[in-house]
């Protein structure tokens, strides 16, 4: 049996119809750019998340850049982020002139740990970033209380978790701001890139808009030295197609984790931690092997996809070579860049195809 690690073939089939149909809409209008099907995205996903505005921009990365600038946060500032994330986290910071300060994660959840966030805090920090990776949503609640005691920004790092909750309420809801990205392999996902920042704050929503169109408020009219980064109409138009069933992707997905975390016993393998303050949506579901490659090679012999989330983590990147960071600085992010491994979990799977991966894993020896 051939498994990949993700196919987007069974959902783009069921929404075949509603997509060609976003298209023939957008097309008919010849209007691309900041029209109505943007704004109808916009509100429609602001009222998903739980927040009063969402502005549609160009990608994840610039969903949090904008909103770091938007909050005034430049150079000479730090900004404190995981170890252990995707690299977008910490370039964010990069872009707008801040320094990411790295925080070791819950090696059980792979997502920051709240205990260690003080230690990290200078004169100089001035927001925390926290990443809900993999779908599962971070420890909230210490987090907002270490930023409201040091007067701290919160922007959250939702690109990875869309309706992922936190004692019963969606991410994105928490901060300040947050950023989504709608790559094409996300729970929703859009036919290209796209993004969005959310937030409940009327005046920063209007200065991410500005910023992302060139830092104008209006025509010829530019209050900021801005950016190009627009969520465009055939985008906007596909996401809001594909967000009606996200529910429905997301209790796939955990049916998924369900069976994965109930029926691999394999004393080789530690599968993910889930607290009881979250309600994951498993956009990633990685498990850990300290014999890692051999595992991937067993199930790579066996037909079924695999990916490893993330091989080398930040601080060892060479373009992060200028922060003075050595091996052994994060041992935590390092264990889990050296022993992750990201099985099959996408919606559409069979239960035939998910007891393969289980048999396959329990084997494994």
């Amino acid at each position: 049996m051939k498994i990949p690690f993700v196919s987007f073939l069974p959902m783009e089939r069921e929404l075949d119809g509603a997509l060609r149909a976003a298209f023939d809409r957008v097309f008919a209008r010849s209007w691309y750019i900041e029209g109505v099907e943007d704004q109808a995205f916009e509100q429609a996903f602001a009222s998903y998340v739980g927040v009063d505005y969402c502005v549609g921009v160009g990608n994840g990365l610039d969903a949090l850049m904008l909103a770091l600038k938007a909050l005034d946060i430049g150079d000479g500032d730090e900004v404190i982020v995981p170890s252990n994330t995707y690299i977008a986290t910490a370039l964010a910071v990069t872009y707008v002139g801040a320094v990411p300060v790295f925080v070791e994660p819950d090696i059980r959840t792979f997502n920051i740990d709240p205990a260690r966030i003080e230690a990290a805090i200078t004169k100089r920090t001035r927001a925390i970033m926290p990443v809900h990776l993999y779908g599962q949503a971070c420890d909230m609640d210490p987090i907002m209380s270490i930023a409201e005691r040091h007067g701290l920004k919160v922007v959250e790092d939702c690109a990875q978790a869309h309706g992922a909750t936190y004692k019963g309420k969606r991410i994105g809801a928490f901060g300040d701001a947050a950023g989504f990205s709608f790559y094409p392999g996300k729970n929703l996902g859009a036919l290209g890139d796209a993004g969005a920042t959310v937030t409940n704050d009327e005046g920063l929503a209007a200065k991410v808009r500005a910023l992302g169109n060139y830092g104008s408020d209006y025509k010829y009219h530019h209050i900021y030295k801005g950016n190009n980064s627009r969520l465009d109409e055939l985008q906007a138009a596909f996401l809001s197609a594909k967000l009606p069933i996200l529910d429905k992707i997301n209790v796939e997905r955990r049916r998924i984790a369900d069976r994965y975390l109930s029926e691999i016993k394999n004393e080789r393998i530690a599968l993910p931690f889930v607290p009881d303050y979250t309600t994951p949506v498993w956009h990633i579901f990685g498990i850990r092997c300290a014999a890692r490659e051999a595992l991937e090679k067993w199930l790579g012999e066996k037909g079924i996809g695999t990916n490893k989330h993330y091989p080398i983590p930040m601080h060892l990147q060479d373009c992060y070579r200028d922060l003075g960071f050595k091996r052994g600085d994060f041992p935590i992010a390092e264990a889990i860049s050296e022993t992750e491994l990201s099985i099959p979990m996408y919606y559409g799977m069979t239960d035939d195809e998910i007891s393969y991966v289980v048999d396959a894993i329990n084997s494994f020896n």
